[in-house]
């Protein structure tokens, strides 16, 4: 009795230690990434900023934050350089794999059928990914802008604007909008635009969301992880050839962790994006082909009630 009390002892002293030692080195030791990751994926959770309080002040937090943010883009979409061609209506499915995450894209040819879907009760209650896709009679399609009522669950009080098929369909009270949709050209478009300079982008089918990723072929994230942390993610890009890029990533699952936006960012590169922005992620990150759940939802619930998707008509 006495030799196994011993052991219990050992077994969680050597338990405590090794935790407070990990937490120490993670937090004030030598391993700045990981502890980077750890810090921006809390504070840019709804519900676990204390992960980063309990070890780090304000000041401490802040420049780790400032550190891994994504530049704001320095110049408008070059609309001459996307030469859209409009000879295959094709989708196809890749997976995308890496040692921390797995994930899908869709390679949309035709990018005139890449547009908005909403919630048959936009402003009062979201549906899901698949009702909405059902009533467009869609064949594929991901998440799109965020809402507010994200503590409700509701999700049908979208953020920012939405406009469809050349109408704004919603729009808050904001006065600047990260912009990302299609113009009349089918080329996407995507930045932070005043509402007065909106009408000039002649967009037929928008959303807000962000940040932008890639403009003009080039990356925005240049240092760090562009701050996010490690979460599901949903992102739109579009080569220069016009065909559109819809990526989706698990996330908070035993087999896929989930991706910062610079691996976002990183994936939509090698897949030839010239400009791409991310999307609502986290329990939202969803994505359908052929009428199919692809991906799956890191809510314990199932798919959650959106308000708005980019659709493949």
């Amino acid at each position: 009795m006495k030799l196994f009390k011993k052991v219990m002892f050992f077994l969680v002293f050597e338990f405590i230690f090794c935790t407070a030692f990990g937490t120490y080195l993670v937090f004030y030791g030598p391993f700045k990434n990981i502890r980077n990751t750890i810090v921006t994926s809390a504070m840019t959770t709804m519900n676990h900023k204390y992960i980063a309080k309990l070890f780090l002040n304000d000041n401490e937090i802040n420049k780790i934050m400032d550190e891994n943010k994504v530049d704001s883009p320095t110049e408008s979409e070059n609309e001459d350089a996307i030469e859209v061609k409009y000879s295959s209506n094709n989708v196809e499915c890749i997976n995308i794999e890496s040692s921390r995450y797995k994930g899908y894209l869709l390679i949309v040819d035709n990018p005139r059928r890449v547009r908005i879907g909403t919630s048959s009760d936009l402003g009062k209650r979201g549906e899901t990914l698949g009702q909405i896709l059902k009533r467009y009679n869609a064949a594929a399609g991901i998440n799109a802008g965020g809402f507010s009522n994200a503590m409700t669950g509701t999700g049908g009080i979208p953020s920012g604007i939405i406009i469809e098929d050349g109408r704004i369909k919603f729009i808050d009270d904001e006065k600047t909008f990260n912009i990302v949709g299609f113009n009349n050209k089918d080329v996407l478009i995507v930045g932070q635009y005043k509402y007065d300079e909106i009408e000039n982008l002649k967009l037929r089918d928008a959303i807000s969301f962000g940040p932008a990723l890639i403009v003009n072929g080039k990356p925005m994230i240049k240092k760090g992880d562009g701050g996010w942390g490690i979460a599901p993610r949903t992102a739109i890009g579009q080569t220069q050839d016009g065909k559109v890029l819809l990526l989706t990533i698990d996330g908070r699952q035993k087999d896929s962790l989930g991706a910062t936006l610079k691996d976002v960012q990183d994936i939509l590169l090698e897949y030839g994006a010239y400009n791409a922005s991310n999307l609502d992620g986290g329990s939202s990150a969803t994505m359908y082909n052929d009428g199919k759940l692809v991906n799956k939802p890191s809510d314990i619930l199932g798919e959650r009630a959106i308000p708005s998707a980019f659709i493949v008509e």
